[in-house]
């Protein structure tokens, strides 16, 4: 008996929070292809990515790149009913009628069986399934093989993993690089000695007021100093409880130097993936760094002279 048949459509439509470029890259992974067959999958109407899949297999196809970030949907194959005219079925030679004994194997699903007209397991009429094979120019042996870059996924669908972490200056979760921790340090600096000078305007017409906003602004450099701390940590794959080192005598030197010198993990690690490169403002906010000793030589040159 023949089964219902379906095939998965992709109108180009993208489930919404995916970028095209994120989802072209899971979908590489996916089917373990090229990224240039995938690139064409994009941007031509409908696309019939797999077709004759039962129920259950086109659902899980749906659902493996619904979590790739590509809107697809199942819909039924034309209905494949037998028509006993001459039209469909012309009488074989009498010198090419197979004997019963005879064995033969499904050009679809491989299954053995008599020689028959169709398939007793999957359903299909075995000429008119070769003979649109011809037309369509591939064999069986081609349509099953594994290179077949729509060929459907040999291990359990995961969820995909987004390229990029998303990036947030006040938290604890995600992962930043040497570059973008300098350089949001050297924002927070900055951000710091503005908040203190207008502190310390306010400590001129209120002492206590004055107080009161240091420690305040204290205290809010410490927290962010820390959720920087931690995510520079988790881009090397350490825990972010490791900031209480810096308390340690001599551990607490090292460590600092260690966060800025030693790089991130290059891939996906317990904290999520990797940051997005680096804009020309990481760069040029990092680079700021290299003005401090500069500025602190001078300071000391001009400061007793100017005493």
């Amino acid at each position: 008996m023949s089964t219902d048949q379906f095939r998965i459509v992709f109108d180009g439509e993208l489930v919404p929070g995916f970028s095209p470029d994120t989802a072209k890259s899971n979908l590489t992974r996916l089917f373990k292809s090229d990224a240039d067959k995938v690139e064409r999958l994009f941007g031509r109407g409908s696309v019939h990515i797999k077709r004759d899949l039962s129920a259950p297999e086109a659902d899980r196809y749906v659902q493996a790149l619904q979590r790739a970030g590509i809107q697809a949907r199942k819909e039924p194959e034309a209905a494949k009913g037998l028509t006993l005219t001459i039209a469909d079925y012309a009488p074989a030679p009498s010198s090419e009628v197979p004997i019963a004994s005879e064995k033969m194997d499904c050009p679809k699903c491989g299954h053995t069986q008599p020689a028959a007209i169709e398939c007793h397991s999957c359903g299909i009429v075995i000429q008119k399934y070769l003979a649109r094979q011809a037309q369509l120019g591939e064999t069986p042996a081609q349509r099953n093989s594994a290179a077949h870059p729509y060929a459907p996924p040999r291990a359990e669908v995961g969820t995909p993993t987004a390229e990029y972490g998303e990036l947030k200056v006040f938290t604890t979760q995600g992962r930043i690089g040497r570059l973008r921790y300098l350089a949001w340090t050297m924002a927070l600096t900055v951000a710091a000695l503005g908040l203190l000078l207008v502190a310390g305007m306010m400590s001129a017409a209120s002492v206590v007021l004055g107080v009161i906003l240091t420690g305040v602004f204290g205290i809010g450099f410490l927290l962010v100093s820390i959720q920087i701390g931690v995510q520079r940590l988790h881009d090397l794959g350490w825990s972010g409880w490791l900031m209480l080192l810096y308390l340690v005598p001599i551990i607490g030197t090292v460590l600092p130097l260690v966060v800025l010198l030693m790089p991130g993990n290059p891939g996906v690690n317990r904290f999520g993936p990797p940051q997005p490169p680096n804009s020309r403002a990481v760069k040029i906010l990092a680079a700021l760094w290299l003005l401090v000793p500069v500025i602190g030589i001078l300071t000391a040159i001009v400061l007793p002279t100017y005493q």
